[in-house]
């Protein structure tokens, strides 16, 4: 049987992930709920539907792989109690098969720094739920590494945004009015320096922690550009559509209406401390031990603008 990896998830991570490998050759298998193919995954990744929370699946699903990628996550307002038995059982997986885990992960576990750049060697000082949770399931991952259960590596990125994107600090609520010539809609403050991640920086630095030994067992942050404020980066996605930039903020007050209402929202209040003081990211360490492949501002905006007229073309 050929080499192949396995994907867990088949969101905008995991289709960054699959561009990432097909790129490379590989064969991949992505694994849903549903069965469901999303349209910009080619009919040459097999899409196979199961129960991710089911060890006996998921060993199943990766029995033989190369390595197998956790891009998989519950809905927001439930990671508290679905998120660490979903991981641990992908991890078991993988542990099963032999294979390499690389994980997606994101920053919550580091908690307010203070404005200060957030880099790998940090304390996991997290006061938030949904940081304690990240933090837990971190150390769970690092601790099978060391007990050479499964050989894990960690990629971490900051708020994501680019093709596929819909759900994100910098997604549809922001970007599909933007193109309608409305106000672009900002969480926090706007003129504070945010750093945000390209999602297909995203999917080539997993690639990359698959590909090499030297990453294993340890935590790196995938590399972005030079931080911008919310006002500038923004800026440079008005300027590629064509049009002046206008913008309204949602602050605590209209994230707290929303709670009222919406699940993700009344998960969404602890975290806004990230958009009420700086947030930059130290990506230095991926940098120098593998190339810095963060892609420019210019180009991942433009990129993103044409999958956005794309979508609301469709849509």
């Amino acid at each position: 049987m050929a080499q192949f990896d396995v994907i867990f998830g088949t969101g905008p991570l995991a289709r960054s992930v699959m561009r990432a490998l097909l790129q490379r050759g590989r064969v991949v298998k992505m694994v849903n709920r549903s069965g469901t193919r999303p349209a910009d995954i080619p009919a040459e990744v097999e899409i196979v539907a199961g129960d991710a929370f089911n060890v006996d699946f998921t060993r199943a699903a990766t029995q033989g792989a190369t390595a197998v990628f956790q891009c998989a996550q519950p809905a927001y307002h439930q990671w508290v109690t679905h998120f660490p038995p979903l991981q641990a059982t992908i991890l078991e997986g993988a542990a099963a098969s032999g294979a390499k885990l690389i994980v997606g992960e994101n920053l919550y576990m580091y908690g307010d720094t203070g404005g200060a750049p957030m880099h790998e060697d940090l304390p996991y000082a997290t006061q938030t739920r949904k940081g304690k949770v990240r933090a837990a399931m971190a150390n769970a991952l690092l601790e099978a590494h060391r007990a050479g259960r499964v050989r894990v590596a960690i990629a971490r990125g900051s708020d994501f945004y680019g093709p596929g994107v819909l759900e994100s600090g910098l997604g549809a609520r922001t970007l599909v009015p933007l193109l309608r010539g409305k106000p672009a809609e900002v969480f926090g403050a706007l003129d504070l320096p945010h750093t945000f991640t390209y999602i297909n920086d995203f999917g080539e630095a997993m690639a990359i922690l698959a590909e090499r030994e030297d990453a294993l067992g340890q935590v790196w942050h995938v590399p972005n550009p030079p931080t911008l404020t919310q006002r500038e980066l923004l800026t440079l996605f008005f300027d590629e559509a064509g049009l002046p930039p206008k913008f309204t903020v949602m602050g605590r007050f209209k994230l707290m209406l929303g709670a009222l209402f919406i699940p993700a929202a009344r998960e969404a209040r602890e975290m806004m401390y990230q958009f009420e003081k700086p947030f930059p990211v130290d990506s230095g360490k991926f940098a120098r031990a593998f190339g810095d492949i963060a892609t420019p501002h210019e180009k991942a905006v433009k990129e993103t603008i044409a999958w956005y007229r794309e979508f609301l073309r469709v849509h």
